[in-house]
This record gives structure tokens, sequence and C-alpha cells, in this order.
């Protein structure tokens, strides 16, 4: 061989070798390296089912389960594994979809979770789809049925307190610090959000062998990668599911809430909040639908009134001016005022008194039982004027040190989310509006619970518990105790236990002259109807003015119907406080509701008058009149809105009007923005006026 034909030998041989190594080289790194292929036929050959655990329990105090869990069905899509030859049409008639829907929601899953993870694609199956869908999977790559246990409310009753659930959205992921990942639940409010951490349990994972059909076929090396589920612990409550029934039947077709709690411990017995919804709405296949229908309600029903609801106490507040003029040493138990009808002191007659002369107002006792708004106007002013703090301002402050104290103005840390903490003005407001220049003639109402001051229902309640238990209170909340209980979960009932001395240096007999003329209320004053044969109930009425502004206009509505109370009068077991909306004295229907709430807790039944009582308020609407106006114009406005942005006017056209005699118009053609049109659209929205005319101006 020539030397030039050895140098071509080894040349052809040193680029053979170096294939060889390359080869092996790259071989090495796919087959030990580097996993991506060998997870590609993982995925490809075994599907990871995410095995959801059961939420903890919900208990009441008598240990019935108020909230509990049933089996249901998810739909998960891994798109990455929906072949090219999907038959999409097959698939969208079997789940009763259109295509369109069918492609947006594939975007989604990809967009929000990559196309190689499972993301639900239908939650909560019905029955009827599950076994469809099961008799057909094997024609769908890409799919499959995961379990979820969804939540049951047996008792259909305290939507507001147990809350609801729904998928995790990419909010509360990035919140988690994605701890929750795209099919999680997670609690949206009340309890179920409060205490997630411990109903939400910890996800499990069952790895699947699937055949070359895309159907599961069983364990994936007899499940030795498999980690189980474990359910969610329970929670045990303060809640008396009966006594919460009762009060949402009282509350049926009114404006208002209930609030009852245990003095002793804090524990809220009932909490209801009208108008209110079945919490089982918001459970199950049609739980998007329903909730729609509930933000869309003007009335509210999704709205907790008993925690957000802002409402003027009224002479429900009487009793702890009373008890600040007392402990300041301001009054005695035997101050008296010569109340002629009505408060002069101010130049102006105002306010007025429901009594007149005959000394009605002749101690504090009497000026209670009477609700003497004079006496409680005078007291106050002597509170903000009290010379040893130097000038109003500061007596003012310190008034409202006492009112915080009591729990007013201030978030008493209920462990729902959302609590709202009323109000009690700073200086700074009347400040701002009176340009420094006011009195306390200027905010005398807030004596008689009015002027700037509101409280919510909670708030009430919890000032009677202080009352009661002459100046100590726990802080209001439902869940007593966690099931296995641990040092860790201080960080959720240890502030419960806590005992708050706030006003335990008032001293007993101040106490005791306030809870005596509380008694007398009851007794011969404004709340006979409250009145339990046996039991000495302690209570104070309240009727708080109310209006509203509708298309620019302020409308005076019926009064709000306040009342507040404990019993019995010694060693007291239940505190209740209750608002009914535009219903009138607070003696008419707050009073009776609070007499049966009390009836029901501490005698476990309802005598014959308080049979016939529940039977009428439970029956009778008084529901405000102008909800129906103000809802019209709500959706018209949301109407109008629809048709400015996408042209359709399916939706507007329910409000429209013949022009010349003011009928709604049926079966007409769909309208454009542009045409000319004898209609004219009713509705009144709250800043402008959309009209159409017979001119060529369009709707806007």
């Amino acid at each position: 061989m020539s030397v030039f034909n050895q140098s071509r030998s080894r040349i052809i041989r040193l680029i053979f070798f170096l294939s060889f190594i390359i080869i092996v080289a790259q071989l090495f790194n796919l087959q030990v390296v580097s996993g991506k292929y060998s997870q590609l036929a993982m995925d490809n050959a075994v599907f990871p089912k995410i095995v959801w655990p059961e939420r903890g329990i919900i208990y009441d105090r008598k240990g019935k389960a108020i909230l509990n869990n049933q089996i249901m069905f998810d739909l998960m899509v891994t798109p990455a594994e929906v072949r090219k030859t999907f038959d999409t049409t097959a698939f969208c008639r079997l789940m009763e979809l259109d295509t369109s829907e069918f492609n947006k929601r594939i975007r989604d899953a990809i967009f929000k979770n990559k196309a190689v993870r499972p993301s639900v694609f239908q939650s909560l199956l019905t029955q009827q789809m599950q076994a469809r869908f099961e008799e057909n999977s094997w024609r769908f790559p890409g799919f499959a049925l995961v379990e979820r246990p969804v939540r049951v409310y047996p008792y259909n009753a305290a939507a507001h307190i147990l809350g609801y659930i729904n998928e995790a959205d990419t909010r509360d992921i990035e919140r988690s610090g994605n701890f929750y990942r795209m099919g999680d639940y997670i609690g949206k409010s009340g309890l179920e959000s409060h205490y997630e951490r411990v109903l939400m349990g910890q996800r499990g994972v069952q790895h699947i062998i699937k055949d070359n059909k895309n159907r599961l076929v069983g364990k994936y090396e007899d499940g030795i990668f498999d980690t189980a589920a474990i359910a969610g612990r329970g929670l045990r409550t303060s809640i008396d599911i009966e006594l919460q029934q009762m009060a949402e039947k009282l509350l049926a077709n009114k404006v208002g809430a209930v609030v009852a709690i245990d003095p002793k411990t804090g524990g809220i017995l009932a909490m209801a909040s009208g108008p209110t919804f079945d919490p089982n709405q918001l459970t199950g296949p049609e739980k998007n639908k329903n909730y729609s229908k509930l933000v869309l309600d003007v009335a509210g029903p999704l709205l907790n009134r008993a925690i957000k609801g802002q409402y003027p106490p009224g002479s429900t507040f009487k009793p702890m001016g009373g008890l600040v003029a007392l402990d300041e040493g301001l009054i005695t138990p035997s101050y008296g005022f010569p109340c002629p009808g009505r408060y002069l002191l101010c130049g102006n007659g105002k306010p007025a008194c429901t009594h007149s002369g005959g000394g009605h107002a002749a101690n504090l006792r009497l000026a209670i039982a009477n609700s003497c708004n004079s006496y409680f106007t005078h007291v106050y002013r002597m509170a903000a004027d009290n010379s040893q703090y130097g000038n109003v301002r500061n007596g003012y402050m310190k008034w409202k040190e006492y009112m915080n104290k009591f729990g007013l103005g201030v978030r008493l840390g209920i462990d729902l989310p959302s609590e709202d903490r009323g109000n009690i003005p700073d200086t700074s407001v009347y400040n701002k509006e009176y340009r420094g220049s006011w009195s306390s003639c200027t905010n005398l109402t807030l004596g008689i619970g009015q002027d700037k001051m509101t409280a919510t229902p909670l708030q009430l309640a919890n000032a009677m518990c202080i009352i009661a238990n002459k100046g100590f209170f726990y802080t209001p909340h439902f869940v007593s105790r966690i099931d296995n209980e641990s040092a860790a979960d201080s960080v959720y009932v240890s502030k419960y236990r806590e005992k708050h001395e706030v006003l335990t240096h008032i001293s007993d007999t101040a106490y005791r002259a306030t809870i005596e003329g509380m008694a007398d209320v009851v007794k011969v004053g404004t709340a006979r109807s409250a009145a339990i044969p046996g039991i000495e109930v302690c209570a104070k009425t309240g009727t708080a003015q109310n209006s509203t502004i509708l298309q620019g206009k302020k409308i005076d509505l019926p009064n709000n119907s306040m009342f507040v109370c404990f019993a019995p009068k010694e060693n007291p077991r239940i505190c209740v406080a209750v608002v009914v909306e535009n219903a009138g004295y607070g003696g008419t229907w707050a009073g009776p509701i609070s007499r049966m709430i009390m009836e029901k807790y501490l005698l476990d039944s309802l005598t014959d008058k308080s049979k016939a009582d529940f039977e009428r308020i439970s029956n009778t609407n008084i529901m405000p009149a102008y909800l129906k106006k103000l809802q019209f114009i709500t959706d018209s406005a949301r109407a109008n809105e629809w048709f400015r942005k996408t042209k359709d006017s399916s939706y507007i056209r329910r409000f429209l009007t013949d022009a010349g005699t003011g009928t709604p118009v049926k079966n007409t053609p769909p309208l454009r923005p542009d045409e000319a049109s004898w209609l004219d659209l009713v509705a009144v929205l709250p800043q402008e006026k959309y009209s159409r005319t017979k001119t060529n101006t369009p709707i806007i």
C-alpha cells in the first residue's frame, strides 16, 4: 500500500472512531444522564391520576355534620396527548359542546397549565354525562375522569357562614407561591376560606398504565410510586344548626341580620343574613350559573349583612352611652333630666322624644326603660364637654376610646373574611366638614346612636356580651376546636380563647343600674314583645331612620327595626342582636324575632304565642319596594353596556317599549346601532338617561 493510501486509511478510521464515540456518548446521555425521553415514554404509557382528598367536615355544637362531602367527577385533559386525528365533532356531540368552545378550553388549558400537564376541561360532570364519557373514553386520547369530593350542605343553611369552594384561579396560585395547582379547589368565602389549610387535606397521586387505545388498565409497578391522599381535618363549631335554620326562616323575604352569641365563650350560636340562598346552589355542575344569578341580584343575597351591614344603632346604643357617663363620674344612677319631649339645650329642639313630662327620665333606669332621647343626648354632650380633658376634641376622643372598647368602630376579628369595622368617626372628619369649628351640639345625635355612627349586627351582639359579662368578652367566633388539634393550630384558635377585660374597671353599681334599666324595657317599656315567661330578659329597642339614593334622588324609607338583648338577667347564656330593614319599630319585628331565638336556645321549644308569631313573621314579605326598580335599572344598564360593546341587541330588547303606548315590544328583529326606530329604552341609569327616539340618533 502506498504511503498516500495509508494516510487516507488512518483518516477514515479516525472518522469512524470519532463517530462511534459520539454515538455512544449520545446514547449514554439519552439513557443515563437525560431523563427527557424516559419521561416522554412514561407520560405516553402512564397516566398520573390526581387523587383529591376529602375536605374536612364541619360540625355544629351538637356534633351534627352541617357541611359534608360527596363524590363527583371532573373531566381532565392533557392537551399534548390530544392527537391530530382526534374526532372533535364526535367528542363535542358527546359532551354537548360546540367546537369553538372546545378549542377555547384547550387553549386555556395550555395557557394556564402547559400542554403536558392535566387540566380541568369540565368540572363536576352530571351522572348522565359521566356515564356517556366512560363508555366512549377509549375514543378520546388525552381525556380522563378524576374523582372529586364535592361539598354538600345537608341542612340547606348557613351559606354565609360556611362559604363555598371553587377551582383555584391564577391569582390564588400566585398568592400561594405555586402551592396550589390548576384543578385544585380552594375555599373562597366563609369558614371554607378562613380555615383552608385545615380543611384542604393533602392531594395524592395514582400512576396507572395506559394501553395503546388510551384505556387505563392497571397500576404502574404495583403502585409503589403512588401517594395516598390525606383527608382534611374537621371543625367543631358553636353553631346550633336548628337555631340557624329558624333565624333564616324568620328573615325570609326580608333584608336584615340576626346574630346570637354565647357570652361565656364568644361562640356564635347563629348568624343569619337576609336575603340568603341555599348553599347547595354553589356546588355541583350548575354552580357557576347559579353564582352569576346571585351576583346580579341587587338585593345582595351573597352579602353577609351580619358582618358587613353598617347600620346606625339608634336607641340600642343608649345603655353604652349611660355606662360611659357613669364610669366618668358625670352622672350617678339617680341622675335625672327634665325632658319636656324634645332636647332644647342646643337651640333647635332636636331630637324629639316619644315621652314628655311625668318624670319619665327621672333616673338612668327610667331613662333606659322609656328610651328618652333628651336624656342620652345630654349624657353624650356631658362626656364630650368633660372639662378634665380640656376641650371638646379631647373629650370626644376619650368618648371614642370607650366606643372602641365596646367593639364599635373596630374589627372584632371573627373567623370569617371581610368583616367591616363600622364607623365611629374621628375628630378629623368633623374638623374637615366644619372647618375646625364644631361643638358637642354639632353631633349631638351620636348620643342616640345616629349622626355618623354605624355598627354591624355582630358588633351590637358583642356589645351586649360586654354588658352581660360586666366588662369582658371573648372574640366572637364559630370554631371551638379543630379535630386532632396540634400546637401549630394555635394560630387559628388561641385568640378566641383569650379573655378581653376591656371594661371590667366600671363599677358593679353602674352595670347593675344599666342592666336593671334594660330589664325594665321588657317589663314595662318598649320591648314587652320580647318577654319570655319564667325568664328575665334584658333588652333595648331601636328605630333608626333609613334612606337610599335612587337615580340621584334621596328616597326616605321606612325605619330600620333594631333590637339587642340578653338572657337570663342573672348568669346570661345568650346575647342577640337583630336588624330588620324598612320594618318600623324595634319592638314590632326585631323584638319578637329575638324572643323566639332566645326561647329556642334556652327552652329548646317555642311557646304557643311564639309559634303563632313564627308563622306570621316567616311568611310576611317586607322586602323594600324600591329593589324592583333598582333591579330594572341595573339590568338595563348591563344590557345597554352589552349592546354598546357587541352591537348584540338580543339582551337590550327586553327593556324596550313602544314610544306611543309604553307597552313592551315583542318579536322585534335585531336592532342595528345606526337604525331609526320608534322605540324608547325605558331604563333610567344612575348617571345618564339612555333613550331611543324617532330620530336617527342611536342608543348610546
